[in-house]
Parts: C-alpha cells; structure tokens; sequence
C-alpha cells in the first residue's frame, strides 16, 4: 500500500518528539510531558510527490517488491511504502550490529583497542577481505573489526564482533533493551549466506568468493531456488522500512549510544565505500549521506535483497532518515541502483 502507514510500535518509542498521526495523514510532533509543544521549522514532506513518483519506482521494480521510508528527523513526520512489512536485511544488519557493539564500548565491557585472534572455525562467507587474508594476519582490534563490518560489509569482522557480544541473541536483546521494534538479527553471516542458497553450514574451506561459488554450484539449481524464496519470507534477519526508519531516529537522537560512539558510528558510516550508485546517486552533491548497504548475490536471475539506509544532510542541515528495501528482484545490479537513485532523488525534492 503506498502512502503514510503507521510505524507501529517503533513510532511509540521515538523519544523526545513522540508521532501522533493525524487525520490528514500528516504525523505531527509532540514533546516529553514537561517540554513545550513546537512547531517544525522545516517544511512538510511532500506526500502527493512521494505517492506518485515512489509507486511508479516500485512499478518499475516489478517482480521485486519495494519498500521505502522517508522521515523529517526534526518534526518526526514520515512516509512509508509496505512499512510494516519484513525485508531481508542482509548487510544492512550491521548497521544496529555496530550500535550494540559501540554500545558495549560505552558500558565498559568492551574497549576499541582490544585484540582478538581470529581461528578458522570464525571465518564467514564472501565478503570477507578479512577472510581472504586470513592466516597471513589473524588478528585485528575491535575498532578495525567495527570498521571493516559497517564500512567495507566484511562479514568475518561482522560474525567475530557479534560472538565477542554475546551472539545474536545478545544483540536482539539490545534492541529490545531500546525498544526498537520492526528489526531482527537472528543469526551470524556464517549461517545466513549459506542458507540463502541451500548449501550445508559454512565451512572455512569454502572461504573466498571462488570457494563459495563452487560449493554453491553442486547444489541443484531446484533447491537453491526453493531456499531463496523461503529466505525471502523468512522473518528471521530482516527489517521493516517502518522499523529501521524508528532505529535511525534513535540513532539520530542518541538514544541508542553515547554522544561519542554516535558520532563514530555515523563517520564510519559517512566513510562507507559501497552504495555510492544507489540513494546517494540521486541526493544533491552537497548534501552528507550516513549510510549502510545490504545486497544478496543474484542466482538463476533472481536477487534476493537490494538494500540501503541512512541519514542524509542538507547544506542547511535539515536531516532525514530513509530506508529503501527490495527483494525477489529480476533486474540487473545496475537496474537495481539506477532505481534506487531515483528513489533517493524523489527523497531530496519531496523535502521542500
């Protein structure tokens, strides 16, 4: 359904400026019970814009199913295509990965100088720069590991920091602890990567992308097809466009780490080297775009997850989260972005 949805339960824990949904759809900003009710100073989204110009994007996307979110991180004002419903993540997981990691940081049980060593039985799946090294260097500090997971999507940095916090259910019970609903992580990248294809668990044998590829080739091409349509439904390790829209305006408002560790965490993600052809492409050339992409691999023509998110800065620093799913994609990789420039591009002129 295009147009304005509720975030459900993320827009009941947003913090200083909580979401009422008005009767003209427009979400108003409210305030904590001892602060005065004020009005935005940025101008309201354009919604006739974003009904039009995003449904004729997901047309366009068409077998793939598109989800995406806009919000006004000043006034708390939003809109939603299918923002209840559950995308795979992919490597958009580290994105609230690296929050719970930062977040340890700032309780003190965890330091960014710590080293840890990296045994083969923690090698994870392609991509892995981290991995493909491996054993020439085995060990690397937090802070590298945290760099190489959120910037470069390394999924041997993500997996080695996820067990040095308590595994996934560790971070899901963070994101509980913050009241951040509508985004799961489930399991470590050693298991999912796998799973999409239908291939046995991971073994540190098949590490490398010509490994990986060549143990994915001995399984029927039937079941890998049937394992990528049930990872696609699968709700284990995806977000709702409504959901990570919640997340990053925690993140924005720094509910979800220290005003430090925020700031890291958005420059690290400001620094990322992928997605530069997909919402950043169609953003102004001045504007700061604070993001973390996800995207499966494609097999038999079919792409399981196309994804990005972020926080996007204007030369007048007005800020907006965004969040752009796609699954169950036909299209070629450069398709795919080329649509998601559009979306980012329909985001900076629905602003004001």
């Amino acid at each position: 359904m295009n147009g304005l949805q509720s975030l459900g339960g993320a827009s009941a824990s947003l913090g200083r400026r909580q979401l009422l949904i008005g009767a003209g759809g427009l979400v108003l900003a409210g305030c904590h019970k001892n602060e005065a009710l004020t009005a935005s100073h940025t101008p309201r989204l354009n919604m006739k814009r974003l009904d039009a110009e995003v449904a004729a994007i997901a047309a366009r996307a068409a077998p793939g199913v598109l989800g995406f979110g806009l919000m006004n991180l000043e006034s708390g004002e939003f809109w939603v295509r299918l923002g209840e419903r559950p995308f795979p993540m992919q490597s958009v997981f580290k994105l609230p990965l690296g929050a719970a990691v930062l977040s340890e940081v700032d309780a003190g049980r965890l330091k960014l100088a710590e080293t840890l060593t990296i045994e083969a039985e923690d090698l994870s799946p392609p991509w892995s720069p981290i991995a493909d090294a491996w054993p020439g260097r085995r060990v690397y500090t937090v802070q590298e590991l945290l760099e190489a997971a959120v910037s470069d999507s390394d999924n041997t940095a993500a997996d080695l920091l996820m067990k040095r916090i308590g595994g996934p259910g560790a971070v899901s019970a963070w994101l509980q602890g913050k009241n951040v609903s509508g985004v799961r992580v489930d399991r470590y990248e050693r298991e999912v990567q796998p799973d999409v294809y239908g291939m046995a668990s991971f073994r540190p044998a098949w590490k490398g992308e010509a490994a990986f590829n060549a143990a994915k080739g001995t399984v029927p091409p039937t079941r890998r097809r049937a394992a990528m349509l049930a990872y696609m439904a699968d709700p284990r390790d995806s977000a709702t466009p409504g959901g990570m829209l919640g997340f990053l305006r925690r993140l924005d408002e720094g509910e979800l780490a220290s005003p430090a560790s925020t700031a890291r965490l958005l420059t690290i993600m400001l620094g990322a080297p992928r997605g530069a052809d997909r919402l950043k492409a169609g953003l102004p050339k001045n504007a700061r775009f604070a993001h973390k992409t996800g995207a499966s691999g494609t097999d038999q023509g079919l792409n399981a997850a196309f994804n990005d998110v972020g926080i996007f800065t204007l030369a007048d620093r007005r800020s907006y989260a965004i969040a752009a799913f796609l699954t169950g994609s036909t299209a070629s990789d450069a398709q795919r972005a080329a649509l998601f420039a559009e979306l980012g591009h329909t985001a900076a002129h629905s602003v004001g």
